[in-house]
């Protein structure tokens, strides 16, 4: 069924507006251009004309505001302008991205167009990676990355400049950089050190809340405008997975000009099954006269190389179709995109402070949100935009996304502030989480061990070695507990895979013969020790690609989650932690996991229906786990808690119920557990349980 949408007489959506965009040149070549033809190319930015005015406003100002459309060049552009013109003084410039595949390309690109290799003049640095040398200069990374720095040097002295980019996608870890380079530049000051410059770049923001927030700095507003975008909006409330789809094959009949596609989807599972519908169905309908399609899936658990597969250009007579999460709404430019499909929707984190349950929930993107994943249609030349929603829709949409740090747990922030000295009751933030959200936060760390006291918080031996783990606190103290049970080789694997993301492959046309293999990997307690089944078997292959393929397990998640267990080794062994492992016995598995994962308890109830002891919240096991469908044990331990209409438990593992005393004696809702007597149907736990491999 064709779906069909209004054109909109305004070339930009339902109030007449128009987008101007152009890119901003993180394009990834096939072959390096020469450096007449990359000069030209940053002197067609919008931004070029307004050099000298934007490093004469840096080196007059300690801090400064840049507000700029989208692809006018700011990303790349802006810290060559401060480093030609010499304003950093011989040290580097820090930029700061949200997005780990944004800090990589953008940095690729501005090492190219510096006529070096990344590394060198240009580097990067991400979770898990550092690509930097001693004559780095320019050093683009993740928030995360640099909020880590700051625990060894809370004056960021290697630093003259530090660019805060996409500041209006308000990580949590972006929030807190706010509030640590304030205090770095107020120290430097007072201490007659060099000044700290700090430039606040982004496309759509709160200009005046931020200014306020830096000492009503001056804010520096400069416009791109080559390019056009037409939007397109629904007609009918529709679902949007199957309107994505059906745009994609309209689009791709009707335009035969070569543009690719751009789709933005909420998760890996969405992208995965609609990445193998779309290759499916264009096998089907291939005529010599069209252009072939290719599908790259795009989203953040995704390895660095598999990333990068979206960026390289389209082969002859072939048109990309690349299926996104939100890591694609910005900083990137991927070379082609002419069309982009809207779904209007994402995955977002939310966090209870009362039951200390964090939940993923489908919600509607921001008018801000939409407005960006439109600009995607505009960088490199007109594009068009599909939103699969109405009108009204669009018009029912917060104007900006709520900020990570007023809806998400903060108990790693509230860690790594602790390790900085700084209680988060009195750190300056720019949008000051909830009170119960602190106390909250303080109160598990004390639980995990990290603290003594939440009224007087001071980091523990334990606590201070959390800090050194760039993990969620919990996973952290998995990771230091696994020794007094015998079980660390076992728990760096699971933590790694928890890291992660899934790693079985959808395929509904073959999906008889897909869990049939996928029964060989599973382990009758549940699925973390499943995920350690795959994991073990897939370190022994010799041909890991192809075992991946014949095993329906998509090999980049698994390849990602070997690399995130190496760095977590050699973080283990900087901490002295004594290597040992119980051989697969998943009972100090399961009461390990329990330690840190203590919170996520939930109990058998007579309908067959769970309830979660600390949120008293009904769900029930995910069909994906491998305890769905089977006697029901009568108490799960589960990593996750997914909202999607209904609420599921996700990555479960059967748990008797006295280890939650045994090993977590100050847990909350022990006096709600009824040993035994609210038991499935299933057998005794050292019978069904006790030796599974």
């Amino acid at each position: 069924m064709k779906r069909s949408y209004p054109k909109d007489p305004g070339a930009g959506g339902s109030n007449g507006q128009s987008i101007s965009e152009n890119g901003n040149g993180v394009t990834g070549f096939k072959q390096p251009p020469n450096a007449r033809l990359i000069n030209l190319h940053r002197q067609g930015l919008p931004i070029y004309n307004v050099r000298k005015q934007i490093v004469d406003k840096v080196k007059r100002h300690q801090t400064l505001i840049l507000l700029s459309d989208t692809g006018s060049g700011k990303s790349t552009q802006i810290p060559q302008y401060l480093y030609e013109d010499g304003v950093h003084q011989d040290k580097m410039i820090a930029v700061t991205q949200p997005r780990r595949v944004a800090a990589i390309t953008v940095a690729k690109r501005v090492a190219q167009e510096q006529g070096g290799t990344v590394g060198d003049v240009v580097g990067y640095a991400v979770r898990f990676e550092d690509v930097t040398s001693e004559n780095t200069q320019i050093k683009f990374m993740t928030d995360g990355i640099l909020f880590r720095e700051a625990l060894s040097d809370q004056l960021l002295k290697n630093y003259s400049i530090i660019i805060l980019d996409e500041a209006h996608e308000r990580t949590i870890a972006t929030d807190v950089l706010f509030g640590i380079v304030k205090k770095a530049q107020q120290i430097r000051r007072t201490k007659l050190l060099e000044p700290l410059k700090v430039v606040v770049m982004s496309a759509t923001m709160d200009v005046d809340h931020f200014a306020q927030y830096f000492n009503n700095c001056p804010p520096l507003y400069l416009r791109g405008s080559n390019f056009t975008v037409k939007v397109f909006q629904c007609l009918d409330n529709i679902n949007y997975l199957e309107a994505c789809v059906t745009t994609i094959f309209q689009i791709h009949e009707k335009q035969n000009d070569g543009g690719d596609i751009l789709v933005f989807l909420t998760g890996q599972e969405e992208i995965e099954s609609m990445a193998s519908l779309v290759r499916r169905l264009a096998k089907t309908i291939y005529q010599r006269d069209h252009l072939r399609l290719v599908v790259y899936p795009m989203y953040a658990a995704m390895t660095q190389n598999s990333q990068m597969d979206a960026f390289l250009p389209a082969p002859p007579f072939t048109r990309k179709v690349i299926l996104a999460t939100n890591i694609a709404e910005t900083s990137i430019t991927i070379p082609g995109i002419k069309y982009v499909i809207d779904c209007g929707k994402s995955k977002v984190r939310a966090f209870d402070s009362l039951t200390g349950i964090d939940t993923l929930k489908v919600t509607w993107i921001s008018k801000a949100q939409a407005w960006q994943r439109t600009g995607r249609a505009g960088r490199m030349e007109d594009g068009e935009c599909y939103r699969v929603y109405t009108s009204e829709e669009f018009q029912a949409m917060e104007a900006n996304s709520k900020p990570e740090i007023l809806r998400c747990n903060i108990t790693a922030s509230v860690l790594q502030l602790l390790a900085l000295g700084i209680d988060s009751r009195q750190f300056d933030f720019l949008d000051k989480p909830p009170a119960d959200a602190i106390d909250c936060a303080l109160q598990e760390l004390k639980e995990l061990g990290a603290i003594l006291s939440v009224e007087t918080p001071a980091l523990t031996t334990i606590g201070w070695k959390m800090s050194k783990l760039p993990l969620d606190p919990k996973y952290s103290k998995l990771l230091l507990s696994a020794s007094e049970f015998g079980c660390l080789e076992e728990i760096l694997s699971i933590v790694a895979m928890l890291s992660s993301e899934n790693i079985f492959l959808n395929n509904n046309q073959k999906r008889d013969q897909l869990l049939t293999v996928h029964a060989k990997f599973h382990a009758k307690c549940g699925d973390h020790l499943t995920l350690l089944n795959v994991f073990n078997e897939y370190r022994t292959k010799d041909k890991p690609k192809r075992w991946c393929f014949d095993n329906f397990l998509l090999e980049r998640n698994l390849s990602h989650a070997a690399a995130v267990r190496q760095q977590l080794v050699d973080i283990c062994q900087s901490l002295n932690l004594q290597s040992s492992t119980c051989h697969n016995d998943p009972v100090p598995i399961v009461k390990c996991l329990l330690g840190g994962l203590y919170k996520n308890v939930a109990e058998l109830q007579r309908d067959n229906s769970y309830l979660t002891l600390s949120s008293r919240t009904r769900c029930r096991i995910h069909p994906s786990s491998v305890l769905a469908g089977r006697a029901r044990p009568g108490y799960v331990l589960f990593t996750e808690l997914v909202q999607t209409g209904n609420s599921y438990l996700r990555t479960v593992s059967e748990l008797e119920p006295e280890w939650i005393g045994e090993v977590v004696p100050h847990c909350a809702f022990l006096d709600r557990i009824t040993c035994g007597g609210n038991r499935g149907s299933s057998s005794s736990y050292t019978t069904s349980y006790h030796g599974i491999r």
